[in-house]
């Protein structure tokens, strides 16, 4: 199958993986928070908040949380806001990326802040426990740092991803970025300012807006090449 001269198969095979696990995820990500949120707005108790507050308090210190302190700064508003005007200026004046990569990006950004926010004030869900210190004010349900964390470092692995850097540091540090978000999204636990739930369903909707966004950068992308042919 072609389209006047450009054939299907001269797109690359990375973009064909990234687009169907992206649609297999959306599916999973968008079932997972529907039957959390169902369950949220019922006010029902999850036995896997109990669980997993069970095993953080196992773990749990004082050098530990001062740790997950520091490593949920990354998940800050501060911070993302921040780097995410540093990424922007980057592809659009100094990378050889496409601009449609600052494009979405930006709306990657800007979409999940406005996404949450909707989520958090329509769900209502209260805290376990109020911590200005740690960003824990307002509502719950799901985690602004895990939904942020997972759309900027998820974007920047996907920008490796899709660099010249040679193979060994593509992996290097786009497993380095996922383990970054992930640690973020998990901290929230450890200083008790989100349950468990929370931070699941932070993942859930930030990889769910992650992969819209990918997607649709690939899927812009390919007709902005198949108009060029």
């Amino acid at each position: 199958m072609s389209f006047r001269g450009l054939h299907l198969s001269d797109v690359p095979k990375s973009s064909w993986i990234l687009i169907i696990a992206g649609l297999l995820t959306l599916f999973t990500t968008a079932f997972l928070f529907l039957e959390m949120g169902e369950e949220v707005l019922e006010q029902e108790t999850f036995t896997a908040d109990r669980t997993a507050q069970n095993i953080v308090s196992m773990f749990n210190s004082e050098t530990l949380r001062a740790v997950m302190g520091l490593i949920t700064e990354a998940g800050s508003v501060i911070w993302l806001t921040a780097g995410a005007a540093v990424i922007v200026v980057y592809l659009l004046f100094f990378s050889s990326f496409s601009r449609w990569n600052a494009v979405y990006f930006a709306l990657n950004m800007i979409g999940i802040s406005i996404i949450t926010t909707v989520f958090k004030n329509f769900f209502s869900r209260q805290r376990p426990e109020v911590l200005a210190a740690y960003d824990g004010t307002g509502f719950s349900f799901p985690s602004g740092h895990a939904t942020g964390a997972v759309t900027f470092y998820g974007f920047l692995a996907y920008l490796v991803i899709r660099s010249g850097l040679a193979t060994v540091w593509k992996w290097i540090l786009g497993i380095l970025l996922i383990v970054l978000a992930l640690l973020v999204a998990i901290s929230r636990m450890f200083l008790g300012v989100h349950y468990f739930t929370d931070v699941l369903a932070g993942i859930s909707v930030g990889l769910f807006w992650l992969l819209i966004c990918i997607i649709a950068l690939e899927l812009t992308i390919w007709n902005k090449y198949r108009r060029q042919i």
